[in-house]
């Protein structure tokens, strides 16, 4: 792939034969982003599972300390009291059937989070086609299928982001900004780390976390040596 003179440039400053600390790979990709706009700082494991097993999924939410930089739009389906508690919350968007039926016919999508209560699960299970491919069918082990939506909804405006290995054995998981401080980055960083770490399925067996990469969106990957952690 023929690569632009400003990727050329950042490529010069990386020593692709070695493996950084985090703030060193930190302060590398703060460097070597080159965009116009503010890029987006994103962790990519490569873990020794294998995701074909449902005992070697890796999946789960965690929290980051300084959030993602993004404004999230969170659709919340309820009824009543949990309808309230969602947008006294500051959930974007509430409703109940009138909503699924919004995303059924008119293909509706424009939200980057869907949480739902139990009993809505049942009409809300219809979207599996829409909301799947996409990534946004409301889960338990994701937090947001719960009845309590008010913590959920908070949760995820203040930072919470969710980690789940891909077919290929690889989390990818946003972590700031880079117009983000590096301390805020590495606090992110490490707190993702930690989460992934403890979420080891007992049955993996090997090397664990094989490779950790981290990029802005329009820069080069940087290698961080995975032993420290």
């Amino acid at each position: 792939m023929k690569r632009g003179k400003k990727y050329q440039d950042s490529l010069k400053l990386i020593d692709r034969t070695k493996l950084y600390d985090a703030q060193e790979a930190i302060e590398l990709v703060k460097q070597t982003a080159k965009a116009k706009f503010d890029e987006t700082i994103e962790a990519n494991i490569r873990l020794g599972v294998n995701p074909r097993y449902a005992e070697q999924q890796v999946r789960g939410v965690v929290v980051l300390p300084h959030g993602t930089g993004r404004t999230v739009r969170v659709l919340v389906i309820a009824k009543g009291d949990k309808a309230k508690e969602a947008e006294q919350a500051g959930a974007d968007f509430v409703g109940a059937e009138e909503m699924i039926e919004k995303i059924q016919q008119e293909n509706w999508l424009d939200f980057d989070v869907c949480v739902a209560t139990p009993d809505m699960m049942g009409l809300v299970g219809r979207l599996g086609r829409i909301l799947g491919p996409k990534g946004l069918m409301p889960n338990p082990k994701s937090g947001t299928v719960t009845m309590d939506v008010a913590k959920a909804v908070e949760e995820i405006k203040a930072g919470q982001v969710e980690y789940r290995v891909d077919r290929t054995g690889i989390v990818h998981v946003p972590i700031g900004k880079v117009s983000f401080e590096t301390d805020k980055i590495n606090e992110n960083f490490s707190v993702l780390m930690d989460a992934i770490v403890k979420a080891k399925p007992a049955s993996a067996k090997g090397t664990y976390l094989r490779s950790i990469v981290l990029s802005s969106t329009m820069g080069p990957g940087i290698k961080i040596n995975p032993s420290i952690f």
